[in-house]
């Protein structure tokens, strides 16, 4: 469905990165964008350079979503905001669980539920669910947050089962490595941090990730586009790894009980 069909979008995690990219880029075809996002002084800039509606709202925050859902409705809903706290799940801290179960998957669960059967009752809408590479693959020190983007994965697709025969189309979105700022937000705001992650390296920008969103809405209603894994040329995932034991408390490594 062109976005000519389309009037109105509902982008979270709008304040930057991905999220303000497809604001941007939503914008520019004429869609009345909702950018919704905690921080304000990046809203009001975002809003003064695309002209989308502001709204400062931690997505976690039901009761505001609702009422926006309920004022609006959407045609173009994009899960977008995240959060992570990297570390190894034998160190799992409680809060750290809460807070990335909340934002990343409950918050949208519960935004689909306010806003996909509107969009199927008007036999009009597309979902777009931004999760992971994570939520496919796996790499050391993200478990909970491997967990939270699988579970967005499988709802895109249980979303295309509970909408058949409508047209709703669902289309997740797995990048990999992508030059934002995620990873100050995740590790610190230190120039390390950059030198680690995007310095050196040849990555899709914000807006490469915006363009392939925009492909997917831009396609025939007849084609529903439902996942694109996103990554660096050089980038791969995967790999093999295989650790001998290592001695217990009890034995040397001689392998002889120690007294």
């Amino acid at each position: 469905m062109p976005f000519s069909d389309y009037k109105t979008a509902l982008v979270t995690g709008a304040s930057s990165g991905i999220g303000a990219a497809v604001v941007e880029r939503f914008c520019r075809e004429n869609i009345e964008v909702h950018a919704v996002a905690r921080s304000a002084e990046a809203l009001q800039q975002l809003a003064a350079r695309t002209g989308c509606i502001a709204h400062v709202i931690d997505v976690t925050d039901r009761q505001a979503m609702a009422e926006l859902t309920r004022r609006v409705e959407f045609d173009i809903l994009v899960n977008n905001a995240g959060i992570d706290r990297p570390k190894k799940f034998l160190e799992a801290d409680e809060g750290d669980i809460d807070l990335l179960v909340d934002v990343n998957l409950r918050a949208v669960l519960h935004i689909c539920r306010m806003v996909v059967p509107g969009m199927v009752a008007r036999d009009r809408g597309h979902v777009i669910n931004i999760s992971s590479i994570a939520g496919a693959y796996n790499f050391g020190g993200n478990s909970s947050y491997h967990a939270t983007k699988a579970g967005v994965s499988m709802l895109s697709n249980q979303l295309r089962i509970d909408a058949f025969g409508k047209r709703v189309r669902v289309t997740e979105i797995c990048p990999g490595r992508v030059a934002t700022d995620i990873f100050n937000h995740v590790h610190g705001d230190d120039p390390s941090i950059r030198e680690r992650f995007i310095d050196g390296f040849e990555l899709p920008q914000a807006a490469d990730i915006a363009d392939a969103i925009a492909f997917a809405i831009a396609a025939p209603v007849a084609v529903n586009i439902g996942h694109m894994e996103i990554t660096p040329t050089l980038q791969v995932m995967g790999g093999l790894q295989t650790a001998k034991p290592q001695p217990s408390a009890k034995t040397d490594q001689s392998g002889e009980p120690n007294p």
